[in-house]
């Protein structure tokens, strides 16, 4: 019987509150220990050979019948007034088949902070008109055709200027984001100053980020078209129920009517979590010409327009008592959301979270200015948290004289802070131990002394540590349908999206694995709202502990009405019966089975399906954790940083697809060592526009920069979360990397890098920094 509940869901570093229906009850949790045949064994992706081969058809590869091409007219200003619009020269051009500006499209977007083309302009790339045109080149001609008057606006590109008092409100709502009624978000617990009152060691720094651009190999965008009054699009997104439930809302349609597709997508990272414009936009194209429009981003509005990793200042207070205790943990945050967000990323997340500690305060500030707003980005907030928190952390562990392994040892809480309970599973300190072994120290070793490995010439060396923790345990709502074949073929139907992670294998073995068939009898049906029950969307790590217990449930119910058939043809009871690698057996007569096939085909066209879906979380919350040691070399000449190794021990809970799991571990290294050694925004400070918004000016990590790692999972079930044991794994191993690899930097040198990207003009400056304090000590 069908019941409404409420749970409790972490996405994205932040926890809320979910109504959901519940139908029956769920099976229980696959237990520890036992030998299974598909779940846990490696497994190359089952849509390998078509990303491969090209045959995956991705959102930009879709061309249809008549199909036509559009761009967008953007803001040339930071700041500006529409005053007038003319478009006529552009609709007379031969070739132009749609125009669209504002006075065609009065569609709230932003609620009460502006329109789909709004009358005020906020920032560069700001969208102005769109044109439809026969191929793309008549369309960036026809918008050079467009005559637009803008009145200039003082614009505000700084957060430190946009979060003075008296500053320039450059947005309806102000410039920092309210938060319960109040400038930022404050979390409190005990009393700092109590704290601080017995520390005996007291730390401070300020700590800063700067902005990362995702750079998704495939940009985002969108290809409409109407079929009557029924609008199907293919887009590249992270979540396709996200996309229809918007894109009905701005044309006022019914759900049924909005189809939305994406079965491949070339990377996300969380910005492509939320609806931009251009879906909206290239709809109203296609009314108007009546023919289908395809609208993609170019590289340079997709570093604009579609979000990023915010910039963050942070301003660390920590204190200890001198046997290494934390006392008390004050954090003041600001950062830099761009002008639409209405969040601001968890920066604080990790001061709450990590360590055990009575007395914490922080205040994060969502600050808005006139530059493209922030989007979720791999772990938001804890990226740029984690570096400053653990830098400081080293900090303190040098002026106790205390080794960083033992000192996080001695801070390690079982319990969470918000709510007094113990985790469902938490095993940090074996990540440490086994991180240590990897790197190869030992289990229990401490870390090297500051300057205590060989050096060569101007190259030092060093290693460094820091920590991890994310949710990653998912949550309903999530529905999963299983089908089963009369040829024996199985077909698992779900409305999620595989954004390039492998989900789609690891949802394919454990169907495999609950059904008793091959992994290559499994076809996964996913990314269309039309055809597969509701899915979440692919972010926050959240994907395959969300789905795969429906699918598991699924799979469940599709084995137990098979084998209630299969009890009439073999005239067994079918609690005698079982379902192992597609063949219908006897417990304890192996002489006595049958093939799946032959079952099915005694019943004829009669298709067995299963349905399933992801039950509530439990009270006890539900975190992934882990630890990261970086080995790295540090040129004191030049300030160049070469990370040598990195090993990767994280709790994640049960390993599904090992090979998999150590892809996404490779991508989050990667991606945070562009975090924290090469990738930065760079702007125009006097007009806002981004300088290096394509990927030959925008550093990103490639092959060469490509260091060992050793990356590793506990591999230990965490059957509280869910009853199949398994947490997100696409977080965690970015949210470490930057803050392990600063830590390593100060470990060779001495200089301590406390603004990231760790270019080498800001290590020879740390470096001179500490050259000039030594010399003071000298002189003195």
């Amino acid at each position: 019987m069908a019941r409404v509940i409420k749970t409790k869901v972490e996405i994205e570093g932040r926890v809320h509150e979910e109504t959901v229906v519940v139908e029956g009850d769920e099976p229980a949790a696959w237990e520890e220990g036992r030998e299974y045949s598909v779940v846990g064994k490696p497994a190359n992706r089952v849509d390998g050979r078509e990303r491969v081969t090209g045959a995956a058809r991705y959102t930009y590869d879709v061309n249809l019948p008549g199909m036509l091409h559009a761009a967008v007219l953007r803001s040339p200003h930071a700041h500006a007034r529409v005053l007038s619009i003319d478009t006529s020269e552009a609709e007379r051009l031969p070739g132009v088949r749609a125009v669209v500006t504002r006075d065609e499209a009065d569609i709230d977007w932003y609620g009460d902070s502006g329109k789909l083309f709004d009358s005020t302009m906020r920032f560069i790339g700001d969208d102005v008109a769109a044109v439809a045109a026969d191929d793309l080149d008549i369309a960036h001609d026809a918008l050079k055709l467009i005559k637009v008057e803008y009145e200039v606006l003082p614009a505000v590109l700084s957060i430190e200027e946009a979060a003075k008092p008296g500053a320039l409100e450059i947005h309806p709502r102000g410039n920092i984001i309210q938060h319960n009624g109040h400038n930022g978000e404050l979390y409190s617990r005990g009393s700092v100053e109590k704290g601080f009152k017995s520390a005996e060691v007291i730390v401070e720094g300020t700590y800063r980020t700067s902005t990362q651009m995702h750079n998704s190999l495939e940009t985002h965008g969108s290809v409409a078209m109407w079929e009557g009054e029924e609008l199907t699009i293919w887009e590249s997104t992270q979540y396709i129920f996200g996309v229809r439930e918007r894109v009905a809302r701005a044309l006022n349609m019914p759900l049924s009517k909005v189809r939305v597709i994406c079965e491949y997508m070339g990377g996300g990272f969380g910005s492509k979590g939320s609806t931009f414009k251009q879906a909206v936009i290239a709809a109203l194209l296609a009314r108007i010409a009546r023919r289908p429009v395809k609208l993609m981003l170019d590289r340079r509005e997709e570093n604009t327009l579609v979000g990023n990793r915010g910039e963050t200042v942070q301003k660390y207070r920590i204190g200890a008592t001198r046997d290494g205790l934390i006392t008390a943990i004050d954090l003041e945050a600001m950062t830099g959301v761009g002008i639409y967000a209405t969040w601001a990323a968890s920066v604080a997340g990790p001061a709450q979270d990590l360590y055990k500690c009575a007395n914490v305060r922080t205040l994060t500030l969502g600050v808005r200015t006139n530059m493209g707003s922030q989007a979720a980005f791999r772990a938001p907030g804890y990226v740029e948290g984690m570096f400053g928190l653990e830098s400081a952390i080293d900090e303190l562990c040098e002026k106790l004289g205390m080794d960083p392994v033992d000192f996080r040892r001695k801070n390690h809480s079982d319990v969470d802070h918000s709510s007094g309970q113990n985790y469902s599973s938490k095993h940090l300190l074996a990540c440490y131990d086994r991180s240590l072994e990897l790197i190869g120290l030992g289990s229990g070793a401490a870390l090297p002394v500051r300057g205590s490995l060989p050096s060569n010439g101007p190259w030092r060396r060093g290693m460094g540590l820091a920590s991890q923790t994310w949710g990653g345990g998912g949550g309903p709502p999530a529905h999963a349908l299983v089908r089963i074949n009369p040829d024996g073929t199985v077909e698992v139907h779900c409305g999620m999206q595989d954004i390039g992670t492998g989900t789609k294998t690891a949802l394919s073995q454990i169907a495999a694995e609950e059904l008793g068939v091959p992994l290559d009898s499994i076809r996964f049906r996913l990314g269309d709202t039309q055809k597969a029950p509701f899915g979440p969307a692919s972010w926050g790590s959240i994907t395959t502990p969300s789905v795969g217990p429906a699918v598991r449930m699924a799979a469940e119910d599709a084995r137990k009405q098979l084998l209630e058939i299969a009890s009439f043809f073999m005239e067994t009871p079918a609690s005698s019966l079982q379902l192992v690698d597609g063949w219908v057996t006897t417990e304890g007569r192996p002489e006595g089975r049958k093939p799946l096939t032959e079952i099915l085909d005694e019943i004829g066209d009669y298709m067995v399906t299963g349905k399933g879906y992801r039950g509530p979380n439990p009270t006890e919350p539900i975190r992934t954790w882990g630890a990261q040691i970086a080995e790295v070399e540090v040129n004191i000449e030049t300030g160049q940083v070469r990370v040598l190794k990195i090993a990767a021990v994280h709790d994640v809970g049960r390993v599904i697809n090992p090979k998999g799991l150590a892809s996404q571990f490779y991508g989050g290294i990667l991606q945070g060592m562009g975090f924290g050694l090469t990738e930065e925004r760079k702007v125009d400070v006097r007009t806002g526009q981004v300088l290096n918004a394509s990927l030959d000016e925008y550093k990103v990590p490639t092959i060469a920069d490509t260091p060992i790692m050793l990356v590793e999972a506990i591999d230990k079930a965490d059957t509280l979360a869910n009853h199949i044991g398994s947490k997100g794994s696409g977080e965690p191993p970015i949210i470490p990397t930057a803050a392990a690899i600063a830590n390593a930097v100060y470990n060779a040198t001495g200089a301590r890098v406390k603004e990231l990207p760790m270019t080498p003009r800001r290590v020879l400056a740390a470096l001179g920094e500490l050259r000039d304090r030594q010399e003071g000590i000298t002189s003195n």
